[in-house]
């Protein structure tokens, strides 16, 4: 779970779909060098410019939305290379939860260095005891799904985060 740029708590699930995958990479993995994206236009020049693969807008959207689910392997190659991901990060739901965990602390690391997680809480949690840490691992993931709530009242609430 990690706390995005825009302030929502979240992070990759085990079970997300390729269009949940890439839009959290977009969200949470844009790489440093490159001027965040304000469209898909915007993306899909960027990820060209970075792997000379020519990828289009409307593929960029379609993976976003869940139009597209089933692309070829140069395009997940070109995203993969784009994001620094390993491209099993985009195999089939479920498959991909000790990458998804990897990469859910290589995004926590980027936005302690950014400051937008401060570092000083993440060793205030190391320092707190089992007991105190359940406490706040349990507000965390209620306010998680609280906020997935607000966000997506469509979608039924989850046990997990």
């Amino acid at each position: 779970m990690v706390r995005t740029r825009s302030g929502d708590v979240q992070g990759v699930a085990p079970s997300a779909t390729l269009a949940e995958k890439v839009e959290w990479l977009i969200r949470n993995m844009w790489p440093a060098e490159a001027p965040p994206p304000r469209n898909n236009v915007e993306t899909a020049a960027a990820i060209a410019r970075a792997t000379g693969e020519d990828i289009s807008s409307t593929t960029v959207w379609k993976l976003r939305t869940g139009r597209q689910d089933n692309p070829q392997l140069k395009t997940l190659t070109a995203l993969a290379t784009f994001f620094g991901v390993p491209i099993g990060y985009f195999g089939f739901p479920g498959e991909a939860g000790p990458i998804d965990d990897d990469l859910t602390f290589k995004a926590l690391r980027r936005e302690v260095e950014a400051g937008v997680v401060r570092s000083e809480v993440l060793r205030a949690l190391v320092d707190l005891s089992p007991e105190a840490r359940w406490v706040v691992d349990e507000m965390i993931l209620a306010a998680a799904r609280a906020d997935r709530l607000r966000r997506h009242p469509e979608r039924p609430p989850s046990g997990d985060s």
